[in-house]
């Protein structure tokens, strides 16, 4: 197994795979490992946690618990007792290494089973740190007042987990712990100790004692289901009660801003150093984004990708993999466990983020143009710059309608926005300026009047700023092929904001008579697409700019300042 997040095939392998051995093939798709479970030792060997509590978790589970087909007792494979070994893993002070965590794995691979098995560790089992034996090991105690929940979007999905529990709980389990097991709510040791699953309710989650919270399926909560409201309610609640908290999740959909995707963003920026670490265990095996879909490397690949989950089919799998009435984009994160855009996408998450400059930034005085696009209500609003000498983007605000009851009868500031503008010209030295002129007709005037002649480039005949986005489909169709030639050749670069990155993300291809042009989903659906609309206009403008050359600016006598 690889330990590499981005890796790309060995150069000697960088030949025909009919050419290749299967040993060879296994090399060159090795699968991406994000997290410790599949990684090794310089001699060979698992890496695993100096200090954990993991060890008591899987003995104490093997005696109380059953197979997870209600069988037997229950005994986790290697890549299982592994991974539990790091998330009860622990400090010298006996503090949990891990506050948080993700477990991403392909469809089938038995996160339900195992996410059951910690509820039921959390809620009786030794799942706290009690002091240190004779050997400095920690010791393992049970939660003296447990809450466990199971948290999904809807109820179909905590009962992946629930059903589980009377399959694993054996009569020993039950009668050493007093086990009260009711349809949602189960309870031991005189009530002591809780486990229970709730749905997207944040308002009822609200203030809720959680000691450990398993989120089922976060590719699925997002803003429209309250899952994203839900997850910070959940993340509050276990903060005060020093509890802990694990998402269980197939491969997410790009652009959907679910919280799947969130945390997945949030473990990047840390590794990225964009921001703090704060003990988040992420674990993923996935499949190389060059892969190749063709039966003999899908039947080597699906079977490095399943990992210990020895009852996976492969041949079942690749016979959904090859069908060609299912999206491959869809197969691809269910089975391979990669992170793909939807089949209409123009653009995958690597082909954004791989223009992130770390140190980018921009500076007064620095020679820019802009870009705007204008909503009033639903649609968002944006202001986007970009750099005349590198292309470096940045966004100089982005105005969306809030969630939940913040957004009822929102409308975007104007005021603001037209603060924006006039901030943007007194700080930086703005050649261009393009702005739909849908719905800001009278500002845009405005903005024409005060700016027009110290530009360089007008937008238009008519305007020095208004530029009409309902034009000329050709013309627009050509120009914005020259946006995505330019992302996907890395000509221009970004200081990854997150709203932008949603935006660009969520964008789907429009084709016509001319070429690509760009869409949003639908025109109701809530997934914005506008501050790429607006970073298209200050592309376009750059573009005019660099074409026609640059004329003397008109000295204004302002100054630059923040």
């Amino acid at each position: 197994m690889s330990a590499d997040v981005d890796r790309a095939p060995y150069p000697h392998l960088d030949v025909d795979d009919d050419e290749l051995s299967d040993d060879q093939l296994r090399e060159k798709y090795a699968p991406v490992c994000i997290g410790p479970t599949w990684k090794r030792t310089g001699d060979g060997g698992w890496l695993l946690p100096e200090r954990t509590l993991g060890w008591q978790v899987l003995g104490w589970a093997a005696e109380f618990l059953s197979g997870a087909d209600g069988t037997g007792r229950f005994k986790a494979t290697p890549e299982q007792a592994r991974f539990i070994l790091w998330w009860y893993a622990v400090d010298e002070r006996g503090e949990f290494i891990y506050r948080t965590g993700v477990l991403q794995r392909l469809k089938g691979w038995g996160k339900d089973p195992l996410a059951a098995v910690l509820c039921l560790v959390e809620m009786v089992g030794p799942s706290r740190f009690g002091g240190w034996d004779r050997n400095n090991q920690p010791i393992g105690v049970p939660h003296p007042a447990a809450f466990v929940q199971i948290a999904a979007v809807n109820q179909d999905q905590t009962q992946n987990t629930t059903t589980m529990f009377a399959l694993l709980m054996t009569e020993h389990f039950r009668k050493t712990y007093r086990v009260d097991a009711g349809v949602e709510l189960i309870r031991a040791n005189g009530g002591r100790s809780r486990l229970k699953a709730v749905t997207s309710s944040p308002r009822a989650l609200e203030g809720g004692r959680s000691t450990f919270i398993i989120l089922n399926e976060t590719h699925h909560w997002i803003v429209g289901n309250k899952g994203v409201q839900m997850y910070e309610t959940i993340d509050g609640n276990a903060t005060k009660m020093d509890g802990r908290y694990l998402a269980i999740t197939n491969a997410y959909l790009p652009g959907e801003d679910s919280v799947a995707e969130r945390m997945r963003k949030a473990w990047q920026d840390v590794q990225d150093g964009l921001a703090s670490a704060v003990g988040q265990l992420y674990d993923s095996l996935e499949a190389p984004s060059h892969t190749a879909m063709t039966e003999r490397v899908l039947r080597i690949v699906i079977d490095m990708v399943r990992g210990d989950s020895f009852w996976l089919k492969i041949d079942s799998i690749m016979k959904s993999v090859l069908n060609s009435s299912i999206s491959i984009q869809r197969s691809r994160r269910m089975w391979l466990n990669q992170v793909v855009a939807g089949a209409d996408a123009l653009y995958e998450e690597a082909d954004w983020d791989n223009l992130r400059d770390l140190h980018g930034e921009l500076k007064p005085g620095d020679e820019i143009v802009l870009g705007f696009d204008g909503g009033k209500t639903d649609d968002a609003t944006a202001l986007i710059a970009l750099r005349v000498r590198d292309g470096f983007v940045k966004p100089l605000g982005i105005w969306e309608k809030p969630d939940g009851p913040l957004g009822d009868g929102w409308q975007v500031d104007r005021e603001d926005v037209d603060a924006a503008v006039h901030q943007a010209f007194r700080v930086y030295s703005v050649q261009a300026f393009f702005a739909d002129v849908a719905l800001w007709e009278s500002y845009i005037d405005a903005w024409s009047r005060e700016y027009g002649d110290e530009l360089s480039v007008r937008a238009g005949s008519l305007s020095a700023i208004g530029r009409d986005m309902r034009g000329s489909k050709k013309e627009l169709t050509l120009a914005h092929e020259q946006l995505v030639g330019a992302i996907f050749d890395a000509a221009i670069s970004h200081d990854g904001d997150p709203h932008l990155r949603r935006h660009v993300l969520n964008v789907m291809r429009a084709e016509n008579d001319y070429g690509v042009s760009f869409r949003k989903e639908s025109r109701e659906s809530p997934r914005k697409v506008d501050a790429y609309a607006a970073m298209f206009l200050a592309f376009t403008a750059r573009r005019e700019l660099l074409e026609r050359g640059k004329k003397k600016r008109k000295r204004t006598g302002r100054g630059y300042f923040l």
